[in-house]
């Protein structure tokens, strides 16, 4: 599982719900050690960010507090500067084996494209980053599953590039919370007359990466648009989680171009880990 853990809180509501209602069920699978972080914007702050650094020091302490209470080992670290460098920075320095990160809202992804805090945090860190999708609802929000069930079915989408060596690592550290997984490859490139042997190639390239997975697997292969496949799929098998790899490339290519991974971001309902491969 993964070990160590960061969470960073900007005190919303969503953010404090899942800090109170899924971070420790996801705790209680293996976490060790859980860092919660605070970053005071510089850019928006500015002079305010000294007297404000101590008001929210208290008040991450106190939260701090309250997981340490339910049986956490939590540690609070607040930071000034650029909240999404900021945050990265702390995952190296700690060594952390997941970042995780809560949002709401209808179209909170689509922001997040365009470049928030979160989205911006996806393209700087390399660690890997577990994007929890939360509905409002009248008395506060849900996530579209129970957290401690999140690891149980996972949908891996692979394209036998690097990035997916990366990503099978990742699977390793939490193969014991699977019951049952599916190692997806979307065949979106070559000639038609080239279409059954690519299909063949990769159902040979996926087989082999199950073989080397302790958890159980099954294998899909779709042809077309691979973002589609891949949330359709995931609805299609009851997927409890989308991991995804993030190849590095600019925001403005990301924009004006997309890439599945930001695809699957933006349209997924589902919990989505994406692992950094830039």
């Amino acid at each position: 599982m993964f070990e160590k853990v960061l969470y960073p809180t900007d005190f919303s509501e969503v953010s404090l719900h899942a800090l109170r209602n899924c971070i420790p069920r996801l705790a209680a699978l293996g976490v060790k050690k859980l860092y919660l972080i605070h970053v005071i914007d510089i850019t928006v702050a500015e002079l305010e960010a000294l007297e404000l650094e101590e008001v929210y020091r208290k008040r991450l302490e106190e939260l701090a507090e309250e997981l340490r209470e339910g049986g956490i080992k939590a540690e609070a670290i607040v930071r000034l500067g650029i909240p999404s460098l900021e945050i990265s920075e702390t995952a190296e320095e700690k060594n952390v084996d997941l970042i995780i990160i809560p949002s709401a809202g209808e179209n909170i992804w689509r922001r997040m494209f365009l470049g928030s805090t979160a989205s911006n945090l996806a393209r700087a860190t390399r660690r890997p980053v577990l994007l929890l999708r939360y509905i409002k609802t009248d008395d506060g929000f849900r996530l579209p599953l129970d957290c401690g069930d999140i690891f149980k079915r996972p949908l891996v989408a692979l394209d036998f590039s690097e990035c997916s060596n990366k990503i099978v690592q990742v699977v390793k550290k939490f193969e014991e919370l699977i019951e049952k997984g599916i190692l997806l490859h979307s065949v979106d490139y070559g000639k038609f007359e080239e279409l059954e042997q690519n299909i063949e190639t990769a159902r040979k390239n996926l087989e082999e990466i199950a073989r080397g997975l302790d958890a159980r697997f099954e294998i899909e292969i779709t042809v077309g648009i691979a973002s589609q496949a891949i949330i359709g799929t995931a609805i299609a098998k009851d997927s409890t989680l989308i991991v995804i790899g993030k190849k590095g490339r600019s925001v403005i290519k990301d924009i004006l171009l997309g890439s599945t991974a930001e695809r699957v971001i933006r349209d997924s309902k589902l919990p989505v880990l994406l692992v950094p491969c830039g």
